[in-house]
């Protein structure tokens, strides 16, 4: 997808690092049909590229994304039903590709992160919070439910939060999101950057390759029996140690010195 082509996110790589923006302050980064649209098209460029480490979500000025733009919104009540059901699969197709992608990912939550923008959040690997930043699952509120970021809040938080999170509605500060595990840090806004960059620094010096994997199990083991967990896992740790990555890893580890991957790397 043309960067030039975009009118929603903007995304830019340097040194490894693929950072995307959502760029609709002015409605606090609210997504709409071509702000899904083009996501899920960045994304999936960016997980095509060997030559990204790290993938790094944020908005544009004060707010994180807040949901579904209201204009979108008015649009989709006079949709009818097949109309919605092909808006609500798009939405959910994002998510997933957010969550499945093979390059690790970080949110940098600036401000407030509302409805559709709390499955943005939840579908990334880490996130790093700014301690003004706010949170919530508004749905009910308006008498719909968040049914295609639920999977992806529910696998973050758990049933037991999300129940609380979901039936009230309830506006959660960044200090409820880490106690909850919405978020992994919190920090004052003027550290953010910072704090995502130590994380980026901690992802760079693993094997992009082990990373990818590592997400696969995460999300397949868990609905595995034993018996299938028992040939997938073995089965897996013998794989990598036989690729080139496991062996230069592990040859790296014995010969005292950095593997490949970190080659020009100064963190």
């Amino acid at each position: 997808m043309s960067t030039a082509a975009l009118e929603t996110v903007r995304w830019d790589l340097e040194d490894g690092v693929a950072r995307v923006t959502f760029t609709r302050p002015d409605v606090h980064n609210a997504f709409n049909a071509r702000m899904i649209d083009e996501l899920h098209g960045v994304l999936r460029e960016i997980e095509q590229r060997d030559d990204v480490r790290v993938v790094v979500l944020t908005g544009e000025g004060k707010s994180f994304c807040a949901g579904a733009d209201l204009n979108w919104m008015r649009a989709i009540v006079d949709f009818g039903f097949d109309e919605n059901l092909d808006e609500s699969l798009r939405l959910f197709d994002l998510m997933r590709g957010l969550y499945e992608h093979r390059h690790p990912t970080i949110a940098r939550v600036n401000g407030a992160t509302i409805g559709g923008g709390m499955g943005l959040l939840s579908a990334c690997d880490i996130a790093v919070a700014a301690d003004t930043a706010k949170f919530s699952l508004s749905e009910v509120k308006l008498g719909i439910v968040p049914a295609c970021i639920s999977p992806f809040v529910i696998k973050k938080a758990g049933e037991g939060r999300c129940r609380e999170f979901f039936l009230t509605g309830d506006r959660l500060t960044a200090d409820r999101a880490l106690e909850a595990g919405l978020v992994n840090k919190v920090v004052p806004l003027d550290e953010l950057d910072a704090a995502v960059d130590e994380y980026v620094t901690k992802l760079r010096t693993s094997g992009p390759g082990a990373i990818s994997i590592c997400k696969q199990l995460i999300r397949d083991v868990p609905a595995m029996t034993m018996d299938e967990a028992r040939d997938y896992t073995a089965r897996c740790i013998a794989n990598l140690r036989t690729s080139d990555e496991g062996q230069e890893g592990m040859a790296a580890f014995l010969e005292k010195r950095k593997p490949a991957w970190t080659a020009g790397d100064e963190r």
